[in-house]
């Protein structure tokens, strides 16, 4: 482990994101008042990836922040930049996510995918026609999110020799999370029968690359710190996306879904080979659980399946492994003198569950 530490900021200091907010705003305008050069059809996709980065934690421009400043940095400009360029990151590939899941809504609305839907109903397409459109759109969309979230992180304003490595560990973040997002698809094909280890290599590939460990080695980047510390940012956030992700895939079974705001049919309708079917895989009562995988479910069956799998132990396992990266972050965090309230962000989501009583 690294010894070198930072001074660490303020307690809530680092959450305050309002000049990221600034920058992603600026971005998305820029975007938006070129695209009302050229035609009706890409203002209103731009207006509806405008739409798609409103709400959401924006945990990810507190993060390069918060290690920016634990190393005493005084890019205070990139920093809100580069932080909103992950922000648009996560945008985009929320949107193809989206895409790829067939759904059309997130945080409680329509989106990409859901708004050209509707427009294509509204103009009199029928339903053929309206999916395409809703598909081209949700496409189109993340990649304009990605190019300009590139963009942004290219012309940050710090010396070439910072932003060449800032590009190297975007590209990286780029190439894992598509892997996990390809492996993700592949498992819930169910050719086999995917292990829990794989599950987690899964999970850690899809949400810790680009959501904790890209923006914490950015801002340890960003404020000159050394190799040693920015690879270290690295074990810091695999731990805390890992953790992330499994709270997650409890939440999207056992979630409320009156406070996430999100599905918890969608991971079972698409079968997701998550963590926590991956052992409720060897339990017993995996033949009644996989009997209600890969369709809609009503209330009493979804009741059905979390009742499942808290009786078989798979929902205390998945719990038991979030709360042991928790542990391995707290950790490499303390070492490192980041903020201990880093894994707030995930521990703060756990009040969205329904506790066993409500779940069963």
């Amino acid at each position: 482990m690294a010894t070198q530490t930072g001074t660490r900021p303020a307690a809530c200091h680092w959450r305050d994101t309002a000049a990221a907010d600034r920058a992603l705003s600026a971005m998305l305008g820029d975007g938006r008042s070129r695209a009302a050069l050229r035609s009706p059809d890409h203002t209103r996709l731009w207006n509806a990836l405008e739409d798609a980065s409103i709400g959401g934690k924006r945990f990810r421009p507190a993060l390069v922040r918060a290690a920016h400043d634990t190393f005493d940095g005084t890019e205070h400009e990139a920093v809100a930049q580069v932080g909103a360029a992950i922000e648009l990151l996560h945008t985009a590939f929320v949107i193809q996510d989206d895409v790829i899941d067939g759904d059309d809504i997130r945080r409680g609305r329509p989106n990409v995918s859901g708004t050209f839907r509707t427009w294509a109903r509204e103009h009199g397409a029928d339903e053929d026609a309206a999916a395409e459109l809703a598909f081209t759109a949700g496409i189109l969309a993340g990649d304009l999110a990605m190019a300009t979230a590139l963009r942004a992180i290219a012309t940050c304003g710090v010396s070439p020799a910072v932003t060449n490595r800032l590009l190297d560990l975007f590209d990286t973040a780029l190439q894992i999370t598509t892997a996990g997002e390809l492996a993700d698809v592949r498992l819930s094909l169910g050719l086999e029968p995917a292990s829990t280890d794989a599950s987690l290599a899964m999970a850690e590939h899809k949400t810790s690359a680009y959501s904790f460990s890209l923006p914490l080695q950015a801002g340890a980047l960003l404020a000159g710190a050394g190799a040693d510390i920015v690879q270290e940012c690295d074990v810091v956030g695999r731990h805390l996306g890992v953790a992330f992700q499994l709270a997650d895939d409890l939440l999207g079974v056992f979630g409320n879904p009156d406070l996430t705001l999100k599905s918890t049919t969608c991971d079972l309708r698409t079968r997701k080979q998550t963590p926590l079917l991956s052992h409720a895989r060897s339990t017993d009562e995996w033949d009644e659980i996989d009997s209600h995988l890969g369709r809609d479910l009503g209330d009493a069956e979804l009741a059905e399946v979390r009742r499942l799998l808290t009786r078989n132990g798979s929902r205390e396992f998945v719990t038991g492994l979030m709360h042991e990266h928790l542990r391995l972050a707290h950790a490499h965090i303390t070492a490192l003198g980041l903020p201990t309230e880093l894994p707030a962000i995930i521990t703060d989501s756990l009040t969205l569950l329904l506790d066993d009583s409500e779940a069963a």
